[in-house]
């Protein structure tokens, strides 16, 4: 039901204007009805809230009779803005809204500064209440309680304590998933979902057909080896995206600001990390079938400019030869390569001689992993290009407040400037976190060291197919240890185990 609100006080109660019949006459027209319950209170000052009129129409919105009230005027409401607000705000909070006759209010400094300050309390309003909620969330996951159902498969969501409970018919197709992709019994990621959709496994939502991404999901989820990150994602802004047009994106978090807590694993924190190794060499080991076999493919990376090397099948003075460049010919490659080239049957042998030496003499491990060169590695020349960019946004983004400083706003256009400023921060972030990943990898290979469970495996693999080394079995017996070989130049390489 509509409701019109009329006041008058002693004072105005002559002026036509301020009427309340002129008043009740205006709204009708704003409602477009007369169909209408009318409020009003004469010879009331606006001062304050203790008006029978006002207190009628407050008691009728709380037993919900009303869903829209039509003002004249807001000063007809209350003279005071704190009151005009109080009063919007208890409508709001019973979904009732709030209409003035005077449709150039909101374009009028009065109404500008109530519009304003009515979003900045909602606002504020929202922000506490999300406060206390992620605080709420936060105490829990530090005293080690799952905040939220995220539904992993695998597990059950207790919500009572707030754990995790181990599903068991769920966990061994996790394990199968872990074992198949860490031993490579499948292609690859898909070749994984393919096989549980051929067996007609059902996924957490009972849906019998697996998409390779929520294969890939499981791979990567580190709940599995028994630590649950909390507080990952920031999602600030993203309630009022069904009202933007440009959404506000999910953030990830920085890992300092994750809480782990600590719930049943289901797979071995050594096999989900070796889980991770391969994951990062997945695209370039499971790339589609060559015409031709190329033993190491996806495994070579050319240390002078950092492209990986694809096989290629050229003829050099009549003859055709296999072997292995760093160029790139595909339209937006990042590099196009330095023109690296090795010959395939010469890198293949001497890798697959260092490997066979590798099994023979397994007392002799440590010799086998080369001392990366790190000073003179692609990462480090990296680094120090990053450091560069890193250094021109910042420089490039002072630069442009030094100028909205010092300049008067009719000289720039100041969304435009402050847009650029966005795009330098945005920039100076992403080339930060790349900078901070390559260093990470640096230290990596510093400190890098054979996996003997990995190595374990791999010899146990050479045992049982000592007598049958055909093309697919050593390809196999290579990615098992094998996790990058750095061609250096045409005579030098370096081979970095698992």
């Amino acid at each position: 039901m509509k409701a019109i609100y009329a006041r008058v006080s002693t004072e105005e109660s002559a002026q036509k204007g301020y009427s309340i019949a002129h008043q009740i006459e205006e709204a009708k027209k704003k409602a477009k009805t007369d169909d209408v319950m009318i409020y009003t209170d004469e010879g009331f000052s606006g001062e304050f809230l203790e008006r029978p009129g006002l207190e009628r129409l407050r008691n009728d919105i709380r037993n919900g009779m009303i869903d829209t009230v039509i003002v004249y005027d807001p000063d007809r409401l209350a003279r005071n803005l704190m009151h005009q607000l109080l009063l919007d705000d208890e409508f709001r909070k019973h979904n009732v809204e709030l209409l003035f006759v005077n449709g150039e209010y909101a374009n009028t400094p009065e109404g500008k500064l109530f519009f304003s300050m009515r979003g900045a309390i909602s606002e504020f309003e929202k922000a506490k209440i999300r406060e206390r909620t992620m605080a709420g969330r936060k105490r829990k996951a530090k005293q080690g309680k799952v905040v939220k159902n995220d539904r992993i498969y695998g597990y059950d969501y207790d919500k009572q304590t707030g754990q995790l409970k181990i599903n068991e018919s769920e966990a061994e197709i996790v394990r199968f998933i872990f074992d198949s992709f860490v031993q490579e019994r499948f292609k690859g990621v898909n070749g994984i979902a393919l096989h549980l959709t051929e067996r007609k496994i059902p996924t957490k939502t009972g849906k019998t057909v697996w998409h390779r991404q929520v294969v890939r999901q499981i791979l990567m989820n580190e709940t599995y080896m028994g630590k649950k990150p909390q507080n990952k994602w920031n999602t600030e802004g993203m309630l009022a995206n069904k009202y933007r047009n440009e959404k506000v994106p999910m953030r990830l978090r920085s890992k300092d600001e994750w809480i782990y807590v600590d719930v049943p694993a289901i797979v071995s924190e050594e096999q989900f990390q070796q889980a991770q190794m391969l994951l990062e060499q997945a695209r370039r080991r499971y790339a589609k079938t060559a015409k031709r076999d190329y033993l190491l493919s996806g495994l070579l990376r050319c240390a002078q400019c950092g492209n990986t090397m694809t096989g290629r099948y050229m003829k050099n003075w009549g003859k055709y030869h296999r072997e292995y460049t760093d160029r790139k010919h595909t339209a937006g490659a990042k590099h196009r390569g330095c023109g690296m080239v090795v010959r395939a049957d010469e890198i293949e042998h001497e890798v697959w001689t260092y490997l066979l030496d590798l099994f023979n003499h397994t007392e002799r491990i440590q010799e086998f992993q080369p001392v990366a060169d790190v000073e003179n590695s692609y990462e480090k020349k990296e680094l120090e290009r990053l450091e560069k960019e890193i250094d021109r946004a910042r420089k490039g983004r002072k630069r442009l407040l030094s100028l909205v400083t010092m300049s008067d706003d009719d000289e720039l256009d100041l969304e435009e400037v402050k847009e650029e400023i966005r795009n330098l921060q945005q920039r100076e972030k992403e080339l930060t976190e790349q900078y901070n990943q390559l260093e990470q990898q640096l230290k990596e290979m510093k400190e890098s060291k054979p996996n003997e469970h990995i190595l374990q495996e791999a010899i146990d693999f050479f045992l049982n197919h000592k007598e049958e080394f055909d093309f697919e079995i050593k390809q196999t017996l290579i990615r098992k240890v094998v996790k990058e070989i750095r061609v250096i130049d045409k005579e030098n390489i370096e081979i970095h185990l698992f």
